[in-house]
């Protein structure tokens, strides 16, 4: 009697994030924290893109394998782009989650100015059951200090990111992002001690963050 795969630790894949969760266990990731294209066509200053960000078709199957391998009472975090709300919020919905929380992250500096001066970045804390409330809840309001973007057209400041990881899971949980980009999640819940999974579909991005998270290990081994 063969025993079926856990899900994968310490690891990041370089594929498409529905294909490789679906190898995965149900119920065995601890918490999800993820950046996904916000379906806008995105283009930074230089002309980077984001793949899949011209289409909306991989939402729904996408959460709804997330919302599959998270473990009941666990939550998840996503990042959204706020003129495409509701395509993400149909598709959290349908996959199962729960909408239990609003984040945003201050700016200091706009990323763009249209009608707007856009200082701030959302995300929606999701539920999957009836997870037990933290014994100190973050406040839902947080700093997001300037990355540079070097590294990811849209990447996240690690710092950004840790109270999240900090507040939703102990020590040696696993945490996941399907997203992982040039693995800014997974940096963050490397440098707290909690083990960690990435799925990046685009090459050049994969070989980012492998190489990031070695580096960061090694120090961390030296140190």
């Amino acid at each position: 009697m063969t025993s079926k795969a856990q899900a994968p630790r310490n690891v990041i894949f370089n594929g498409d994030c529905i294909d490789v969760m679906q190898a995965f266990d149900s119920g065995t990731v601890d918490f999800i924290l993820t950046d996904p294209p916000y379906v806008t066509r995105y283009r930074d200053r230089q002309g980077r893109k984001v793949a899949n960000d011209d289409n909306g078709r991989w939402l729904r199957p996408a959460f709804r394998e997330m919302h599959r391998v998270l473990k009941d009472g666990g939550f998840a975090v996503s990042f959204y782009g706020w003129n495409k709300v509701d395509l993400f919020m149909e598709a959290w919905k349908a996959a199962g989650f729960r909408v239990v929380g609003h984040l945003v992250f201050r700016k200091r500096y706009a990323s763009s100015a249209r009608f707007l001066r856009y200082e701030h970045e959302q995300a929606y804390l999701l539920a999957k059951g009836n997870p037990a409330r933290p014994a100190r809840p973050i406040p839902d309001v947080l700093d997001f200090p300037y990355s540079g973007n070097r590294l990811h057209p849209t990447q996240k400041p690690v710092e950004a990111l840790t109270p999240l990881i900090e507040a939703f899971t102990q020590p040696g949980e696993l945490v996941l992002d399907p997203f992982s980009g040039s693995g800014s999640t997974l940096a963050a819940a490397q440098q707290l001690g909690r083990d960690w999974t990435g799925i990046e579909l685009d090459n050049g991005h994969y070989h980012t963050a492998s190489k990031r998270l070695a580096a960061r290990q090694h120090h961390r081994a030296a140190a």
